[in-house]
């Protein structure tokens, strides 16, 4: 994976005004993507998939997560902080995020020439039961 910082954080002068009546006026999902594969009570896995010119809307993240992308591609991902990477991805490639708590949000950008596929494992807060048992 590489990645290429195209704006910095603070700065959106460059971003299209689209993007940002977006970002301020819509209601940001809270979803990792709209194709959920498996839920049980630890985990849910997602299915994201896009293709050419296609781009998942602004997202907000509070949960950790890790990622496989199945088949490589090119991405550009603009933050709520005003920072835009792009992203070449390789088949293979994977990554983890603690983001519980965080508020984080991005949206994600197919510019390459092929569709992509990325596996994410999101990870739920559970609450532990106490297996303690007291007696006299």
């Amino acid at each position: 994976m590489q990645c290429v910082e195209l704006n910095p954080m603070g700065n959106f002068d460059p971003w299209e005004q689209e993007k940002i009546d977006e970002l301020l006026h819509q209601k940001i999902k809270e979803s990792l993507t709209d194709q959920l594969v498996f839920e049980n009570e630890s985990v849910k896995l997602w299915d994201l998939r896009l293709l050419p010119g296609e781009r998942l809307d602004f997202r907000r993240h509070n949960t950790n997560y890790g990622w496989v992308c199945t088949t490589g591609g090119l991405v550009i991902t603009r933050y709520g902080n005003g920072k835009i990477d792009m992203i070449k991805l390789n088949q293979g490639d994977a990554d983890y995020f603690e983001n519980r708590g965080k508020n984080y949000i991005n949206d994600l950008e197919n510019i390459g020439e092929y569709a992509i596929v990325i596996n994410i494992l999101e990870y739920k807060t559970v609450e532990k039961k106490s297996n303690m048992h007291f007696s006299n």
